[in-house]
């Protein structure tokens, strides 16, 4: 006996456990935000505590969620916040930098170059590679129809 894909389909979709949407949403959206709260929190210290304009603020603020975010991967929290988050931990560059760590941690044992160099940028490297593209096609965009004054 066999079963045709949409009969199969139809037959899977019946036995599928339903998702809470709404809960996951508002979920990531507190994560997300509670992490870019965070975030901000330590744009204001550095912006008060060493006279820095918000754009010199930037750099450091960036480099210290990143360092909170390796030393949480480390520690096995990060994990557990994503999956009970879901997206909200993984779209600011925290989530970047737990996948980066996730992998350079996996793969330690295997060595430094072959291991943790080799298999750190496999995720890392489809990112860097999107965000590229993508600004490079809203680059074009920009130039061609001339926001902010004309380029061409």
């Amino acid at each position: 006996m066999s079963i045709d894909e949409k009969e199969y389909k139809k037959v899977a979709k019946k036995h599928e456990p339903p998702r809470p949407i709404l809960k996951n949403c508002l979920k990531a959206f507190l994560v997300g935000g509670t992490v870019c709260l965070i975030g901000q929190a330590i744009q204001e210290a550095f912006m008060a505590g060493f006279d820095m304009t918000s754009k010199e603020a930037s750099s450091p603020t960036v480099a210290v969620m990143i360092l909170i975010s390796v030393i949480l991967t480390c520690l096995g929290v990060y994990d557990k916040m994503a999956q009970w988050a879901g997206a909200g931990t993984a779209v600011p560059v925290t989530g970047f930098a737990n996948s980066m760590c996730s992998a350079a941690l996996e793969h330690r044992a295997e060595g430094l170059v072959l291991g943790v160099g080799a298999n750190m940028f496999k995720l890392a490297g489809s990112v860097i590679v999107f965000g590229v593209v993508a600004a490079f096609v809203v680059g074009i965009v920009y130039a061609f129809l001339g926001f902010g004054g004309g380029h061409l």
